[in-house]
């Protein structure tokens, strides 16, 4: 396979697609396509699709970095040095990442992406992932209209390599699709049924025990089953009750005896995989440390482990091919969308993980699942899957994207960028399939039309297109446009009243948002919900769905750090998703609302990341102190940053702080705002009849921060302005009318940062 794919690699530069069988042997085109680029005095990106594999690659290609050339992960936000970045030979990124980095090519910090040579996406049949496949094809559509890399990409087998080389524009000498006979092991599928009943617990050990009954003649012979399951806890318990099926059908399992393995299982961090190992029995998830993970795996290629249970992102991850693999769940639990079917994609590629060539003549490869279900799965095994587009669902949003970007200007640019995705790829070859067909022009004109009535798009005489507020935001934060909406009626409620604002209806806005329509709430949930939501649950949570419900006890319960067991299950997953749109809503609030507003958004979104109470807030707004520190801070009655800086070094040591840390929270304390309002010779008393105009000055002693600044008589705004606070001085008229006393009121409010705001008063009584 890669002696046939080779000279094209080599001696051409068109763009690639090759199709070939797991384990085949693909890493190494991506490598021989990175070298040319190398050897050229170009930049290479390899598109992996999990941050798992990234890390993976960054140890792999070591040999990279003794050739001279560096290799750089672009991970977070936050973790990025542009310089490495910008410096760097190879550069490794999820979809995911790619996808932000080509939004904010125009910044410095991102520039880099600009300067591509090649571009190597491993996995390519990703496109037809139903949560991530959109991203994929427009990521690499912006790519080609940047900077037009050579493209190279791999895939698992996939029926219509043809459409995929189309998309990237791929020629036919260049476009290469090796079948099961380039498999280095033979592979004997098969679809196993089980005899389901009617509870869901007894359902999964039934199919437990099948799925042993097929690694058990593989693990008697040496050789070693690795099985997939739905859940990190199921990898757990299902390696428990494996043990202990083990050793009652007396299964001889080499690693018992193995004296190195027991001494190098006491690394390990993990105490239950620490007592599992030693029995030839282990498991792998994400939640694992990384040295856990990496220990598992060695083990497993040297065969100390005979029987493996993991989730499906192994599957994508580490090449760990065994004799026999086994899919015990096809269907799982997701926390934004509940009971879901395995993607076909993830079980094939699981599946293509059976055979580890060198060591076995075939590689066995079964389906566990209902009689009612079989028929599927054995027409995916016998015909594969036929990649298709996923923009089709999310097109509004995407089109939003690139309007935002400035990447799409007129209406030309609307309909070349769609030529330049999958979906008009598919769409033309299988019309059927796609609800428009060869109408595909007419249903983006029809999608550009209702940006443009949403308010999310402006155009002009000359068909001009831009962006609005409201479209670049739903961008920015990859909004689902219906969530925007709801969250611009927010923004517009606050702006005619923000004392109508509170907590509840933040909550209430991010519950009920589209990014959690599929969440579903479970029998045993429900009354846990009820639990949180207490007396709220007929006035907070009138008229939401149970998911929506679900989500909004999640974010209650988060805001004191006491979630039920019952939501724990769902509840980080969830939390995540809320913070990404409570961070969006903030915005919204500072950019069609007002400061004071933004800074309700700002305390909520920091009491469910740090499960503090309302009083204490304030506390996470210094850098480095999250929930463990402000709570300890909290119980010796520190609650705001003021307090801290009046404790001193001394006082945080007792309320448990060591020496060092104090001083560094000491001193970040110092960098945040402090206001002092300054009234002058504001007047107690006024005749009735006469006016006169003093100044009031605020006076910000500590860090420099972003402000809102309001003035009110009895209720009534006299003046508000956003200002970068240092010092200002603010003209208040102080008039003598009808009313027997004024009561004037300053509030300086921090949009961007968890501060309660500092309002003082005055009352001027009138003669």
């Amino acid at each position: 396979m890669q002696s046939a794919a080779l000279p094209a690699i080599l001696e051409r530069d068109d763009n690639i697609v090759v199709s070939a069988p797991t384990a085949s042997g693909k890493t190494a085109l991506a490598e021989l396509a990175i070298c040319k680029t190398l050897a050229a005095g170009g930049t290479a990106l390899f598109l992996a699709p999990l941050r798992a594999l990234t890390n993976e690659k960054e140890s792999e290609w070591d040999r990279f970095e003794e050739m001279g050339y560096s290799v750089y992960v672009v991970t977070g936000e936050r973790d990025l040095n542009p310089r490495r970045a910008e410096r760097a030979d190879i550069l490794v990124m999820t979809p995911e990442k790619a996808d932000s980095a080509t939004r904010k090519h125009t910044t410095d910090r991102y520039a880099f992406v600009t300067d591509v040579d090649c571009c190597v996406i491993d996995e390519v049949h990703l496109l037809d992932s139903d949560e991530r496949g959109a991203v994929l094809e427009v990521t690499v559509a912006r790519l080609r209209r940047l900077c037009a890399p050579r493209v190279v990409a791999l895939s698992a087998t996939m029926p219509n390599v043809e459409d995929v080389a189309a998309w990237l524009d791929a020629p036919d000498a260049c476009t290469f699709q090796f079948g099961d006979d380039y498999r280095p092991v033979p592979l004997h599928a098969s679809v196993e049924t089980y005899a389901s009943g009617d509870n869901a617990f007894e359902d999964k050990y039934r199919r437990l025990y099948r799925a042993l009954d097929l690694a058990q003649p593989h693990v008697e012979e040496d050789g070693q089953a690795l099985v997939f399951v739905s859940s990190r806890q199921d990898t757990v318990q299902a390696a428990k009750k494996a043990r202990d099926v083990l050793a009652e059908r007396d299964i001889d399992v080499g690693a018992r005896g193995d004296y190195d393995l027991h001494t190098a299982a006491e690394d390990l961090r993990n105490d239950t995989l620490r007592q599992s190992v030693v029995d030839g029995v282990a498991f792998h998830h994400a939640g694992l440390s990384r040295e856990d993970k990496a220990a598992v795996e060695e083990w497993f290629k040297q065969g100390q482990v005979q029987l493996l249970f993991s989730t499906s992102t192994l599957a994508w991850g580490v090449n760990l091919p065994a004799r026999c693999v086994v899919i015990r769940d096809t269907k799982l639990h997701d926390p934004l969308e509940g009971e879901v079917d395995m993607s076909p994609l993830d079980v094939l590629q699981m599946l293509g993980r059976a055979g580890r060539p060198g060591y076995d003549d075939t590689g066995y490869a079964h389906v566990i699942c209902e009689s009612g279900d079989a028929g599927m799965y054995r027409d995916l095994l016998r015909e594969g899957k036929e990649i298709e587009s996923r923009l089709a669902d999310e097109l509004d949003a995407h089109l939003n994207a690139e309007i935002a970007l400035g990447t799409i200007r007129d209406l030309d640019d609307v309909m070349d960028w769609i030529e330049t995705t999958f979906y008009y790829v598919r769409a033309q070859s299988a019309p059927d399939r796609y609800q428009f067909g060869g109408k595909l022009r007419e249903r983006v004109r029809e999608t550009l039309g209702a940006l443009v009535d949403g308010g999310f798009v402006e155009t002009d005489a000359e068909l001009g297109v831009e962006g609005t507020p409201l479209g670049r935001l739903a961008s920015k934060f990859y909004l689902r446009l219906e969530t925007a909406e709801a969250f611009k009626r927010l923004a517009d409620e606050a702006a005619r009243d923000v004392d109508e604002l509170g907590p509840a209806a933040i909550l209430r806005a991010v519950a009920s948002a589209a990014e959690f329509d599929s969440v579903s709430a479970r029998r045993d949930e429900r009354d846990a919900v009820r639990a949180v939501l207490g007396q709220n649950e007929g006035t907070d949570s009138e008229g939401l769905d149970p998911g929506n419900r679900k989500v909004l006890a999640i974010l209650r319960a988060s805001m004191d750090g006491t979630t039920p067991g019952e939501l724990q299950s769902d509840a980080w997953v969830i939390r995540q998703n809320a913070l990404r749109l409570l961070a969006a809503l903030q915005e919204f609030l500072k950019r069609f609302a007002d400061p004071y507003a933004a800074n309700i958004a700002s305390r909520v979104e920091a009491r469910v990341e740090n499960g503090i109470s309302a009083e204490a807030v304030g506390l996470t707004a210094i850098d480095g102190v999250g929930k463990g520190r402000a709570s300890k801070l909290a119980a010796a009655g520190m609650t705001t940053p003021a307090d801290v800086l009046a404790a001193g070094t001394g006082g945080l040591i007792e309320a448990g702080l060591g020496e060092s840390l104090a001083e560094r929270v000491l001193e970040r304390a110092r960098d945040l705002p402090a206001v002092v309002v300054d009234w002058g010779s504001f007047p107690e008393r006024i005749e009735r009849g006469r006016s006169e105009m003093h100044e009031v000055t605020i006076r910000n002693a500590g860090g420099g921060a972003r402000a809102g600044v309001r003035v009110t008589v009895n209720g009534v705004e006299m003046s508000a302005e956003s200002r970068y606070l240092g010092e200002a001085t603010l003209p208040v008229g102080v008039f003598g009318g009808d009313p027997d006393e004024l009561r004037f009121r300053v509030t300086v409010a921090f949009p961007d940062l968890p501060l309660h705001p500092v309002a003082e008063t005055r009352t001027v009584q009138i003669d």
